[in-house]
């Protein structure tokens, strides 16, 4: 039986580009923090995914940190200001609820003395977050003002328009395998005159902001990748995958008529369809679906086998048994209009038999 993987928020299949960047970096033999000509050479490697990044994120080269992954940038959170409160929006990713340190929105004071963390847009449901210029403009509905921002880009970064330079934050975080390049490598961008402690200490490497020797073949992997995400965007791909989630989102409402797709009114990401059919659980259409031959998502991937109803979809406002319903789809560049179609058939027979057990 044929696959079809529809599940790019949870990770990205690698780019060829990304597999051959690793592939000649794995004959480079020397350390990056090593003076003589191997060394050098590793460092190159290093040197030219950091502009790849930066160009994809809108930032300068010396802004951008390697790390494992954004989990592991994330935990820059635990080390801000002492005494500063960490905020974190009640729909952004676990890897920045981790560090939140006061959870009391409706008393927690104005004014300065916060970090605020939030998603740009949101793994699960697509939707985007807007967020204000630090000075001047006022911070989304019900949100304090803050001295320090990060925002969470990892799903947003290559799928739509997005500067760091302009974005208003002092941080970002981002991985490698949501932009087709490996896992286990990503970045934590940080502001030019920002100063933290370190997020790991030892060597010095990463101009003193994260110590041990760099994985210099994921990086190189995460270079590739990301000036491949780079030219999707200037070459209007994703608003062909817009089309093929419209596609699927019409047909899929033209027969299930009860199913609720969230956030269809919001400005989302071109590729992600989060909906809720009423009482067909949604942990049963990943498995049911997964026999069909299609790999889907009941949530974000870092909360899978959690038997528990989305926290995201709780807070903005569906009850216990709705946010236990969801499915959601994420496409990618390359898929195609078959798939699409082919995953509709398969969604609705099932969707058919459902509504006959529950009869």
């Amino acid at each position: 039986m044929s696959r079809t993987y529809l599940d790019f928020n949870a990770t990205m299949p690698l780019r060829p580009e990304a597999r051959a960047a690793m592939i000649a970096a794995m004959d480079v033999g020397g350390n990056p923090s090593s003076v003589h000509a191997e060394g050098r050479a590793a460092k190159a490697i290093v040197e030219t995914a950091r502009r790849q990044v930066a160009a994809l994120v809108g930032c300068q080269p010396r802004e951008v940190v390697f790390t494992s992954g954004a989990t592991e940038a994330a935990s820059m959170l635990s080390n801000v200001k002492p005494g500063m409160d960490v905020f974190v929006d009640e729909t952004a990713h676990d890897a920045l609820w981790a560090h939140v340190r006061e959870v009391n929105w409706s008393e927690r004071p104005e004014g300065p003395g916060h970090t605020l963390a939030m998603g740009l847009a949101n793994s699960e449901t697509g939707i985007v977050t807007e967020p204000p210029a630090k000075e001047g403009d006022q911070w989304p509905v019900g949100r304090a003002k803050a001295d320090w921002l990060l925002l969470d880009i990892t799903q947003a970064v290559g799928r739509m328009p997005f500067a760091f330079s302009w974005s208003g934050a002092d941080f970002a975080i981002l991985s490698a395998h949501k932009l087709g390049g490996p896992k286990g490598v990503g970045a934590l961008i940080i502001r030019q005159g920002v100063d933290i402690d370190a997020l790991a200490v030892g060597g010095g490497q990463e101009m003193g902001r994260r110590s041990g020797t760099e994985n210099t073949i994921g990086i190189a992997g995460f270079g590739a990748a990301a000036q491949a995400a780079l030219g999707d965007l200037d070459e209007g791909r994703w608003e062909k995958v817009r089309e093929l989630r419209t596609f699927l989102e019409k047909a899929l409402s033209e027969s299930a008529k009860e199913t609720i797709f969230v956030g269809k009114d919001a400005t989302r990401l071109p590729n992600t369809s989060c909906f809720i059919t009423p009482g067909w659980k949604g942990e049963t259409q990943v498995m049911v679906m997964d026999l069909a031959g299609f790999a889907v998502s009941a949530g974000s991937a870092c909360s899978s086998g959690k038997v528990r109803a989305s926290r995201v979809l709780k807070a903005m406002g569906y009850d216990e048994g709705l946010a236990a319903n969801a499915l959601r789809v994420s496409l990618g560049p390359t898929t195609t209009k078959d798939e699409v179609e082919r995953f509709c058939e398969a969604w609705l027979r099932e969707h058919e038999k459902f509504r006959a057990r529950s009869r």
